[in-house]
């Protein structure tokens, strides 16, 4: 059979059309839709079911699974499958017992949908008396002991073991297996020993594992792009994003029963979906 060539054309178009009407139709998600990099400093919850490698992917998809991030400057990377401008981080946060996790966005300025490009923070109210540039180091004992430390503000301490869980508490699945080391903001210390009884209170905003108003009333913190600077503090302008990291804000210990302060999260969404 011949065909005209008006007739091929017209098929040919028919065909583009259906192909982008499928695209226009693919059903984004308005959850985590990857895990990028699960890096966690060490903690009492480090390889337990909330705090290995699996536990990181369980963040896709779902609110409804415990990550938890380790002493401070311990981070998970996640993006969603499409550019955003508002959402939300879901935590397990207490009223009485905040665990602040400081959170950077990255939009995807090259395109290739990974998070290789610039990073900002998102600027909460405590970011102007938080130490900048803070950097520490951990040292692995190898084995079930206190994790020792050093800063470069000239500290140093432990990340202590309890008897309530006896598993190492060095992340046995990174690749860095002697020391490992983070670097970033290092929000205020607010915990408070009430003879025995320890108390962190929220900060008002910015901040994941948070206590708030915004918590109480929806269960999650909510974000947007009008506080987000550079590492140098500069103000910048972002209609959206496609990355977040997310990484333990504050550098406290409490006794034997509280540990160490250590943001966990439970899943992110896009508000506007």
């Amino acid at each position: 059979m011949r065909h005209s060539i008006s007739s091929i054309i017209i098929a040919i178009a028919l065909f583009t059309a259906c192909k982008k009407d499928h695209a226009d139709t693919v059903v984004k998600s308005k959850f985590i839709s990857k895990v990028f990099e699960y890096k966690p400093a060490p903690g009492q919850f480090i390889n337990t079911s909330i705090g290995d490698s699996a536990a990181a992917q369980k963040l896709i998809g779902s609110t409804d699974n415990v990550l938890t991030l380790g002493a401070w400057g311990g981070y998970v990377t996640f993006g969603f499958d499409h550019e955003v401008s508002k959402f939300a981080i879901y935590s397990n946060t207490i009223e009485e017992l905040s665990e602040p996790g400081v959170v950077m966005v990255s939009h995807d300025e090259n395109g290739n949908g990974l998070p290789d490009d610039n990073w900002y923070t998102i600027s909460g109210d405590q970011y102007n008396n938080a130490v900048k540039n803070y950097r520490i180091t951990y040292y692995n004992p190898h084995a079930y002991a206190d994790v020792k430390w050093k800063d470069n503000q000239g500290d140093s301490g432990t990340v202590a073991i309890n008897a309530f869980h006896t598993q190492a508490y060095y992340p046995a699945f990174i690749a860095a297996q002697d020391t490992v080391s983070f670097t970033g903001i290092r929000l205020p210390a607010t915990l408070k020993d009430n003879a025995g009884y320890y108390v962190n209170g929220g900060f008002t905003y910015g901040y994941a594992d948070n206590w708030t108003s915004d918590y109480a009333t929806n269960g999650y913190n909510s974000f947007d792009l009008t506080n987000v600077v550079d590492n140098n503090g500069n103000k910048i302008t972002l209609s959206s994003i496609k990355f977040v990291r997310v990484y333990t804000g504050q550098n406290s210990k409490g006794n034997a029963t509280i540990g160490e302060i250590s943001t966990e999260i439970r899943g992110a969404i896009d508000l506007d979906m």
